[in-house]
């Protein structure tokens, strides 16, 4: 049997890494990366078997890195997702106490979903961007000023680092949603989703509204729309879309040949099952 590689944005003691535990059970092996396009490129070239994401926060909404990565990067498919809770901690090296700190090292989505607190414990202070959530309390350890970081509960264990205080969230039912990568996507189990994303080559009132009607003609439901910037004119948007049902289903099929036959840029990233476990917060 095949040896399963996950590969995740690390180090350990990420979100990712619990995300993507929690998705490949004890079996798998996991491969911690250092950018989520890494992660990306693991996979592409064989070194991991899959790859997980973060790709939407119910504060912070969408990942842009990962859906840039899905329409502009890789012909990866989406084959499976997993929502897991986000509980982020303060935490700085032993000895320094909340009123000291200068500097707050953080990730900026983890810096985005603690914003009240930073905003009323440690106004004034200084926020660094650091490339995940547990390369922040490393490098707040390493600072030789009192700095503190954002931090996941297993990166602090791992770094040595005190706590200061627990779930800064702006909100404790804090969650964000991961996406596994893969070279196929999954196999139909009657209850799937299925993501994709499309844009225009003309420019009119009412092509937008003409292509998404075809949804409500055919009784599918949609569950997300956004839109992000083609990188190609200023102006110009590409759409993301997620429907119920998996793209070989032949209602699914057919719409999605007439919604391809209506735009210019098409892709299907995946179909893949629906993800109806329950989260389960932590204190």
């Amino acid at each position: 049997m095949e040896m399963t590689t996950i590969a995740y944005l690390g180090p350990p003691g990420t979100f990712s890494e619990e995300a993507a535990v929690a998705y490949g059970g004890p079996d798998a092996t996991y491969l911690p990366l250092n950018s989520m396009p890494a992660v990306v490129t693991a996979v592409e070239t064989g070194a991991a078997t899959g790859g997980i994401l973060p790709i939407e926060n119910v504060l912070e909404g969408s990942v842009p890195t990962t859906l840039d990565l899905l329409i502009h990067e890789t012909e990866l498919h989406i084959s499976g997702e997993i929502v897991i809770p986000i509980t982020q901690y303060l935490v700085a090296r032993p000895g320094i106490s909340l009123p000291q700190i200068s500097v707050l090292y953080g990730h900026p989505q983890s810096l985005g979903q603690c914003r009240r607190f930073i905003e009323r414990c440690l106004p004034g202070v200084a926020t660094v961007a650091s490339l995940s959530n547990s390369a922040a309390p490393a490098e707040a350890l390493a600072d030789e000023r009192p700095a503190a970081a954002i931090s996941t509960l297993r990166a602090a264990h791992l770094t040595g680092a005190q706590i200061l205080a627990s779930a800064i969230n702006d909100r404790a039912d804090n969650v964000t949603r991961f996406i596994a990568l893969g070279r196929t996507d999954h196999a139909p189990t009657g209850d799937d989703k299925t993501s994709l994303c499309f844009g225009f080559v003309e420019d009119r009132a009412g092509i937008l509204v003409e292509t998404l009607q075809e949804l409500a003609r055919n009784n599918i439901n949609m569950t997300k729309l956004e839109s992000r910037p083609s990188k190609a004119t200023l102006g110009e948007y590409i759409f993301l879309v997620d429907i119920n049902g998996h793209r070989t289903e032949p209602h699914v099929a057919a719409l999605l040949e007439r919604i391809r036959a209506k735009t210019g840029l098409f892709k299907v990233f995946g179909s893949y099952p629906c993800w109806r476990g329950q989260i389960k917060q932590r204190a």
